[in-house]
């Protein structure tokens, strides 16, 4: 027997009838797609809403499978909030089957985009934009309007609390940037175990290179391993890290090789456990951000 049937079979069933949008007490019900957005939500909205997030901490969205209680707070919720960029497809066909009727947010609206790496086609975005502090500013503005349709009596206290979060990410963001800037330009150069950190390596002028595409299932090629492995060594890259929760065979095989020590863990599609070091975005940019310039001045020095 299908292991997965029963499963299925749950979904299915608390998909039956669409619901209209509802709140709790009088707090609007917001359900985000993914643990960074929910943060987002959170330090916007507070205690405000009632916040369900989907795909949790340290868990692959690309990946990530909806259960029934999922798709009831799909259902029920006044505002969904997504990234978009293609990053959450699971969303977008569980939203339709749910029969959601209230608000959807895309929070990567109106967010000048780079190409995807790695042959995700001629016209496919990187659907990684939050990893540029500055983008994520347009987040936080579009996440507030999404509340304020959500919730009319108090849109002008969301669109208020977005854009005192979006100073935030503002100052965030000259952080990075200040940071960076203790590197010489020609030794930002990063190796990680996934192409996530495109929009990072753009508005930041930081080169990222990695043995796999954006997804966590891609595998390169032995080619492509042994390549990398002769430019690490060539250009002296000491800056190789690990990101994201799933297998890292790939990269442990490629730094060993190389002769080189994975420097750490960059957090990227996901938010760290609340005890780890990085549970919530600004603290995941400024982990990251920490790793990488102590990683990429050992090959300066």
């Amino acid at each position: 027997m299908n292991p997965r049937l029963p499963r299925r079979a749950a979904l299915a069933a608390a998909l039956a009838a669409p619901s209209p949008p509802k709140a709790q007490g009088t707090r609007p019900s917001v359900v985000a797609s993914f643990s960074i957005l929910g943060d987002m939500v959170r330090q916007i909205a507070g205690d405000g809403a009632a916040l369900r997030v989907l795909a949790g901490s340290d868990t692959d969205a690309h990946a990530f499978q909806p259960r029934p209680s999922d798709a009831e707070a799909v259902r029920g919720a006044a505002v969904v909030v997504r990234n978009g960029l293609g990053f959450e497809p699971w969303l977008d066909r569980l939203l339709r089957s749910a029969g959601h009727r209230g608000a959807v947010v895309t929070a990567s609206e109106g967010v000048q985009t780079i190409r995807a790496p790695h042959g995700h086609g001629a016209d496919a975005p990187d659907p990684h934009a939050w990893q540029d502090a500055g983008r994520a500013r347009i987040y936080a503005a579009n996440i507030g309007e999404g509340l304020a349709k959500g919730d009319p009596p108090r849109a002008e206290a969301w669109r208020e609390a977005a854009a005192a979060y979006g100073a935030r990410l503002e100052a965030l963001d000259r952080h990075v940037r200040d940071r960076i800037a203790e590197v010489p330009p020609e030794r930002r150069i990063v190796v990680t175990s996934h192409d996530s950190f495109g929009y990072f390596g753009a508005a930041y002028r930081v080169r990222f290179l990695a043995p796999q595409g954006i997804g966590a299932g891609a595998q390169p090629s032995a080619a492509q391993v042994a390549a990398l492995i002769r430019q690490i060594r060539a250009e002296r890259v000491s800056a190789v890290f690990l990101d994201g929760p799933g297998s890292q065979t790939v990269m442990e095989r490629l730094a060993r090789e190389a002769g080189v020590r994975p420097r750490g863990r960059l957090y990227a599609d996901t938010l760290s456990a609340p005890d780890g070091p990085a549970p919530d975005y600004e603290a995941m940019q400024r982990h990251n951000v920490d790793l990488l310039v102590a990683a990429m001045r050992d090959a300066a020095a």
